[in-house]
Parts: C-alpha cells; sequence; structure tokens
C-alpha cells in the first residue's frame, strides 16, 4: 500500500502553525540515470583507523534554557496563514499611511472615528488644512503567505514527484565499504572495527537464524556506556566480555523487532518515509531473493542525490522563502550541553532526548563547538571510555579529527542556501545562530528532506 494512502491528512508543522492537507498535483517528467558517480565516501565516513569524529543532567539543561528564554523570538513573529500580521502588512505600506495601519485595534478605531470628527469639524470652520484621503485598512491587504501556503502553489510537489518516480537502486553507489558483523563476535571488537573501518554502523548476521537481524551502531556503544559506566576507577567489564548477542537479549528483553529494510525496487519517497518515521539514520537495502545487504541508504545520500537532480527540474518557490518564513528545524526544547559538563551528562541527553548531536554553549549561551555521537564512538580509539568525567569541552580539545564542525546559518537566509551549505559542507544539520551566535534552533537533514519531500504529499512523519 502507498504511503500516501496510509498518511493522514494533517502535513508536518512549522513551530508556529499547522499546515494544510490541500495541495496541487503537478506532474514532473524528468527521470534521472542511476547515480553513478563515486560519491560513497562522501557520506562523511572516517577514512583510516582512529579518524572517525562527528557531534542534562536535568540541572544543566533546565538551567541553561531558564537563563535563556528568548531563544527563539524570530519564530513567534513569524506571520500565520489566515491571520493578519500587523507587521508583515506594515512592511507593504506606503509611508504616510504607516500611522493607519497601525489603527487596527478597537480602541484605535474609536480614537480613528473621533479623529475624523473632529477634522469634519474643524473643516467646516476653516481651521483645519484639507488632508489626503485615509489609506485602506490594512485588514483589506493581502498577510504573507506562510507554509502552508506555499505548499498549494502548483510547483511545490515537484520533489515529492522525483523522489516517487525514482528507485532506491538509482541512488545506490557504484561502489561501496560494507562491514557486517555476527551476532557472536565480541562488543568491544565490534566497535573497534567500526572506527577501523570508517563506517558507523554495521548489519547484524545470526548464523543460528540464517538473516540479518540488525544493526550495530553508534547508538549502542553510547547505551552501553550509559547503562553500566560507574566511575573512572571501575573498569566496565561488559564492554571487555560481552557478545553482541548478549547485549541484544539484555538491552532487547525479549522485544526482538524485525530488521527495518527496503527493496532496491522501492521507490525514494518510500526510503525517506521509513527512516524518518522510524527515527533511524540507516537504511539497509536488502535483495528480496537472497536478502542479502547491497547498500545502506542515509539522509545524506538522499538530499544529495535529489540535490544533483534537482537542478534540472524547475526549483519550487519555497526555496526562496527565509528560514525564518518557512519555520523549517527544531526551535523549541533545544537540547544543548554546557561545555563545562561532563561527558556523562551529553550522554544522558543521547539517551534521553534521541539527538545524535548536541550544540555545546558556553555560559553565556553562545555556540562554541558540536559534539556528535562519532565523538562518543571515538572514545573506543583512544581507548578513553573509562573516564567520561571529563568535560565536552575538554574532550572536543582532545579529538584528533573533527569530521562535523559547527557550520551554522542565520534566521535571514533562504531555504535554497541553507540546503546548499548543507550539501555541500557534507554535514548532518546546521546550528541556527543569531548575530551574536547564540542558539536559536537546529535545522536537520531530517527536517530538511520532510519538508521537501513528506510535507507536500500531507504526510507529518517527524510528527507522528
Amino acid at each position: 500500500m502507498s504511503f500516501l494512502e496510509q498518511g493522514d491528512s494533517t502535513s508536518w508543522p512549522s513551530p508556529a502553525m499547522t499546515a494544510s492537507s490541500e495541495r496541487s498535483h503537478g506532474k514532473q517528467g524528468t527521470k534521472a540515470s542511476r547515480w553513478t558517480r563515486q560519491e560513497d565516501v562522501e557520506e562523511g565516513e572516517p577514512p583510516d583507523l582512529g579518524e572517525g569524529i562527528q557531534s542534562r543532567p536535568a540541572a544543566e539543561s533546565t538551567g541553561l534554557e531558564a537563563t535563556f528564554p528568548k531563544a527563539t523570538p524570530w519564530t513567534q513573529a513569524a506571520p500565520l496563514a489566515g491571520v493578519d500580521s500587523s507587521t508583515a502588512e506594515r512592511d507593504i505600506l506606503p509611508a504616510d499611511c504607516a500611522a493607519s495601519a497601525s489603527g487596527s485595534s478597537a480602541d484605535d478605531l474609536d480614537l480613528g472615528i473621533e479623529f475624523s470628527a473632529t477634522a469634519a469639524w474643524g473643516n467646516e470652520l476653516g481651521l483645519v488644512e484639507e488632508r489626503p484621503a485615509p489609506c485602506p485598512s490594512p485588514q483589506a491587504l493581502l498577510p504573507r503567505l506562510g507554509w502552508d501556503d506555499e505548499l498549494r502553489k502548483p510547483g511545490a510537489q515537484v520533489y515529492m514527484h522525483f523522489m516517487q518516480e525514482h528507485t532506491c537502486y538509482d541512488a545506490m553507489a557504484t561502489s561501496s565499504k560494507l562491514v557486517i558483523f555476527d551476532t557472536m563476535l565480541q562488543i568491544k571488537k565490534a566497535f573497534f572495527a567500526l572506527v577501523a573501518n570508517g563506517v558507523r554502523a554495521a548489519p547484524l548476521w545470526d548464523s543460528k537464524k540464517q538473516s540479518f537481524v540488525g544493526m550495530l551502531t553508534i547508538t549502542d556503544f553510547i547505551l552501553v556506556l550509559h547503562r553500566y559506566y560507574r566511575s573512572p576507577l571501575v573498569q566496565i567489564y561488559e564492554i571487555e566480555d560481552h557478545k553482541i548477542e548478549t547485549w541484544r537479549e539484555i538491552y532487547l528483553q525479549g522485544c526482538f523487532k524485525p530488521l527495518v529494510s527496503i527493496s532496491p525496487s522501492d521507490s525514494l519517497f518510500e526510503a525517506v518515509y521509513t527512516l524518518i518515521k522510524n527515527r533511524i539514520h540507516r537504511l539497509p537495502v536488502l535483495d528480496p531473493v537472497s536478502g542479502a545487504v547491497l547498500h545502506i541508504l542515509t539522509h545524506k545520500r538522499l538530499l544529495k542525490f535529489l540535490h544533483i537532480f534537482g537542478t534540472l527540474l524547475p526549483g519550487p518557490s519555497f526555496l526562496s522563502r527565509t528560514i525564518q518564513d518557512v519555520g523549517i528545524g527544531t526551535f523549541r526544547d533545544l537540547a544543548m550541553v554546557l561545555e563545562t559538563a561532563p561527558i556523562l551528562t551529553a550522554l544522558d541527553i543521547f539517551v534521553d532526548r534521541r539527538v545524535s548531536a548536541l550544540p555545546v554553549v558556553n555560559e553565556a549561551g553562545q555556540v562554541v563547538g558540536l559534539y556528535s555521537r562519532f565523538d562518543v564512538i571515538h572514545l573506543a580509539a583512544q581507548q578513553t571510555y573509562n573516564d567520561l568525567d571529563v568535560s565536552v569541552g575538554e574532550a572536543l580539545k582532545q579529538r584528533t579529527l573533527c569530521l562535523e564542525e559547527v557550520i551554522s546559518c542565520q534566521p535571514h537566509e533562504t531555504l535554497g542556501e541553507v540546503i546548499d551549505r548543507i550539501v555541500r559542507e557534507q554535514v548532518h544539520r546546521l546550528v541556527l545562530v543569531d548575530e551574536t551566535q547564540h542558539l536559536l534552533g537546529v535545522v536537520s537533514l531530517s527536517d530538511i528532506l520532510q519538508a521537501l519531500v513528506l510535507s507536500p504529499a500531507g504526510i507529518d512523519a517527524l510528527g507522528a
């Protein structure tokens, strides 16, 4: 069954509004050939051994949010569809109409009527000069279009149709590295192998069942550390002794779920939906006949595929809208960590909030770094995972190579500029900051793919 048929009528909401499900359907006939570029290394994976790096306690997290309550003031000012915005209206009024533009409330309206009567009386006495006709009421002017209005435009579905018409096979690399672990492998060796091969996840093969049963990711390493770490003086024997099979039994507690995968003949639209809906970052492509893993799709590869061939498509008008206008990203209840907080605090936030990276802020609330999940797996390469009381700021200084720096954007930049930058820099997110580098929000690959591909179809996989 198509995901369009099972999706509800609500589309992706921006922080200040909920989009409508009414869409106009255009047909895009552009067909891209299979992606033959050697783009397999561009996924941002570290090339060599030990080079892999990426990026609450309730007290620190809550305290910081309380200190900076105005982290997202601009999102509140974004005009809503169907609601008059005096700020937007004044921007399009002539200079001599500014006074009348502000008189839209009941009190101001009464004042305006009284002033008109006084002026008429003065004219009759010849005491007041004649004045030009008053400007029309600002309520008669059209408000600025919101995100739901943009999605109603004829060309808004061009990327949705493109991803529906192309399959996962089209986006697969002609050559790439694939690491597979047997569930009987020791968990320590598995994590070391991830770092040594420069990958962030590996399919798990169960020799007893003769099938793939799951994925071992950096998140598992974080969960192991979070579960068994006590202090720098107590060695984590579970990492030394446990096998992958043992860890799965302990963590899953018998609730084994089938491996989330996709077929090479499935559409890229379904791949985007599956990734975002299941809150996963790696989607294995399985051969429907042999069951072998052919490739692993990621958000980054899907967006790059769309970005490369999207230049052949007519660009939707919403690409020229600013991030402030369309509200794409996360702007409230942001997950962040103080640079003075210990690594264990960052692990708590990773586990509780299920985020892949944390903006690192100083005491003034300014962004000074980015601590990602791949920075945690780097602890395995350095064999420093027994000391998680080191501060996040110190951990960032000690890493040998940074594969994902803090790449930022600002509210006045357009959606098109943001997409170009996130693809060019090969990062998983942009940190939204103001002119003084204070944190305003985060724009991730999931946010962008949701907006470009799923929202025009009326599907809200992020909020589901």
